[in-house]
């Protein structure tokens, strides 16, 4: 009896091990699948936490300070986005010269003689180069300088959202705003100046079209007096012939040109400076110039400077790089250095210019191409 009793009891112990095994290991099992799940949520949180920061601010509170710490978000890694250039595929086109803007245009002033060109006659977006017309406008019209304008509302850059150190209430001359509308890119400057024509911006922007087709510009367009829409579009060849009208105004060589200038605004001083640092530079002769930029554009340049006794304009669009088209301004300087006196490239072929182009349409748009970030 004993002996049937001791090997039930073995029998027994055989079956349950394995059971209690398997318990044992689905126990751990989910134990694992707890610290996993915690590392995870540990890895989310610590993610999120580098996402943000803390940034201290001091309130006044019923005349008392108090400092307060405020958890804001990082902002996300900047993604490269393409021009209307790039998707067009002018980046494509090479050059002898090894330029890094898509489009090139260089003639002599004074001749009109044709000296380099590259996807010259595409039509992309301008940016900025636009208050180049704007100035020339409000110039023309003969509007009063010594005028105060108010900047409203109706002058904040709802399109990009881009800043600007002049307050909505701010009261300045017409010729303020227009020295730092061309000198330093000033947006709200450039809209007030728009809005300011009689008649309204609409007025303005009319006028502005009116003007390119009186100057032959054929592949011209403006919607805006600032640049900051994407349908301002130009053609390298047609900046060319604006530059070379804006260069007999006196007022626009002198503010295009200024390194730097101090307005009032809201009650202060406010320093400007030229978006172009070449026009501090001794090495270079320049008599008018203007930059722009918005993604869809490129980083954009067009001048009038005196190279080697020889008046000339040159046009840059659609750069990469920030720095890039002044470089390339330099590239092409050393290059017409270079020529020889009867005008013939050294590097080309018979006297005939640089010409290079790619098959593109006339017209590139740039609804395709991604907001600007700034």
């Amino acid at each position: 009896m004993l002996k049937l009793a001791l090997a039930a009891a073995i029998a027994m112990m055989f079956v349950l091990e394995p059971a209690a095994a398997a318990t044992r290991h689905k126990g751990h099992a989910a134990a694992a699948k707890r610290v996993k799940a915690k590392r995870t949520d540990l890895a989310k949180v610590i993610a999120a936490d580098n996402r943000q920061r803390m940034v201290r601010r001091i309130e006044m509170v019923h005349g008392k300070r108090r400092v307060v710490y405020q958890r804001i978000r990082r902002a996300a890694p900047a993604v490269a986005v393409l021009s209307a250039g790039e998707i067009a595929g002018l980046n494509r086109t090479h050059d002898p010269l090894d330029l890094r803007s898509n489009v090139a245009y260089v003639m002599d002033q004074t001749s009109s003689e044709v000296l380099f060109e590259k996807n010259a006659a595409v039509a992309l977006p301008i940016a900025s180069i636009t208050k180049l017309m704007t100035g020339l406008l409000v110039v023309q019209a003969q509007q009063d300088l010594n005028e105060v304008l108010t900047i409203t509302e109706a002058d904040v850059d709802r399109h990009k959202f881009t800043s600007s150190r002049l307050p909505v209430g701010a009261r300045m001359t017409r010729g303020n705003l227009l020295h730092i509308a061309l000198m330093s890119s000033e947006n709200r400057a450039a809209a007030a100046l728009g809005r300011n024509y009689p008649g309204g911006i609409d007025a303005f922007v009319e006028a502005m079209n009116a003007k390119a087709r009186e100057l032959g510009m054929s592949d011209t367009h403006y919607v805006d007096s600032s640049g900051l829409s994407s349908q301002n579009v130009s053609s390298a060849r047609d900046l060319a012939k604006l530059v070379k009208v804006a260069h007999e105004e006196p007022l626009l060589r002198q503010y295009t040109t200024d390194p730097g200038y101090v307005v009032q605004a809201g009650g202060r001083a406010l320093q400007y400076h030229n978006t172009n640092y070449l026009v501090a530079s001794p090495d270079w002769n320049i008599g008018l110039q203007k930059t722009g930029f918005i993604n869809e554009a490129g980083r954009c340049l067009v001048m009038q400077a005196m190279i080697q006794g020889r008046n000339v304009i040159m046009v840059f669009l659609d750069s990469k790089g920030k720095q890039s088209r002044t470089a390339d301004a330099g590239r092409m300087r050393r290059w017409l250095e270079a020529l020889k006196p009867a005008g013939i490239p050294a590097t080309a072929a018979a006297g005939v210019p640089v010409t290079v182009s790619a098959t593109v349409p006339a017209t590139v748009s740039a609804a395709s191409a991604a907001p600007v970030v700034q």
